[in-house]
């Protein structure tokens, strides 16, 4: 087994870890604190601005079109939604050659 795949399955096995934990805090308690659900609905949003951030400051103006227009999809549609559309649009640019 190459180092890559290797890395791979550890990343994967942590990955699993991690979520496995986390479920296993939470059903600890009998009801989740607002504060901490409050928290835990931000989770998802600060990884999409950490995620997008760094191709919008380094990447080009395909890539920071799209990421703009999937700022404005995403005040009507899903995350999911919005990550798909968005993904999709950057695969079939690329492909079209830009």
């Amino acid at each position: 087994m190459s180092d890559i795949w290797l890395l791979i399955a550890l990343s994967g096995l942590l990955t699993y870890a991690t979520r496995f934990a986390g479920h296993l805090v939470l059903s600890r308690f009998e009801r989740v604190p607002p504060r901490l659900e409050a928290a835990l609905d931000a989770v998802p949003a600060a990884m999409l601005v950490t995620i997008v951030t760094p191709v919008f400051v380094d990447g080009g103006w395909l890539e920071r079109i799209i990421i703009i227009a999937s700022g404005f999809l995403a005040l009507r549609l899903s995350v999911l939604q919005t990550v798909i559309v968005g993904l999709l649009a950057a695969a079939l640019a690329r492909s079209a050659g830009y």
